[in-house]
């Protein structure tokens, strides 16, 4: 999996931002990387 796939299939739909919020949480892409693909800014569950 990368950032360019996970933009892709959130583009289309086939993602949600919870699935691309569980990408940063694995570290599969970044904070930066969520807020390029969703538009917002990332929060972490961990606060």
């Amino acid at each position: 999996m990368s950032f360019e796939i996970i933009k892709r299939n959130y583009d289309r739909g086939l993602w949600t931002k919870q699935m691309v919020s569980k990408a940063v949480e694995k570290g599969v892409i970044t904070a930066k990387q969520y807020k390029e693909i969703t538009g917002e800014i990332y929060k972490s569950k961990n606060k």
